[in-house]
């Protein structure tokens, strides 16, 4: 064979999740799902609801990877840029969890490590009854 036609073999073969059907299998794998709480934190209570995200419930949550943890973040709502209806008055922060499916998310949150470690959030918060919202990737 010649050095030319093998090279471009080998570009033809790196190639190959570009070629009609080859990532059939990786669209038929489930879907991450991705969690949203929407939270009023008191902001007299921000800065401990930051340290116990920060030093407990982070390093918590990433004691589960190898276990379908995939992400966990606490993002603060700076500002309603479109649409309606904007956030209850109060909601400062979405916290947003992805798990590689409901059902190791649900073995996180039944874990005596999540159950000591959720409080220390909660606590902070004005309204117990926030918005969760799960959704699928897709």
């Amino acid at each position: 064979m010649k050095r030319r036609s093998l090279l471009h073999l080998i570009a033809a073969a790196g190639t190959g999740l570009a070629l009609p059907g080859a990532g059939r299998a990786f669209a038929t794998k489930n879907k991450p799902i991705v969690l949203y709480c929407d939270l009023a934190v008191d902001p007299a209570r921000e800065q401990e609801m930051l340290d116990a995200f920060h030093r407990h419930f982070l390093p918590a949550a990433q004691s589960f990877r190898g276990r379908g943890f995939i992400d966990l973040k606490m993002l603060k709502l700076r500002s309603v840029i479109q649409g309606q209806p904007a956030p209850p008055a109060g909601v400062n922060y979405r916290f947003q969890l992805t798990y590689e499916s409901e059902e190791q998310r649900q073995v996180w949150i039944r874990s005596e490590v999540h159950e000591r470690n959720w409080p220390l959030i909660e606590r902070t918060v004005l309204n117990r009854d926030y918005l969760v919202l799960l959704t699928d990737a897709v």
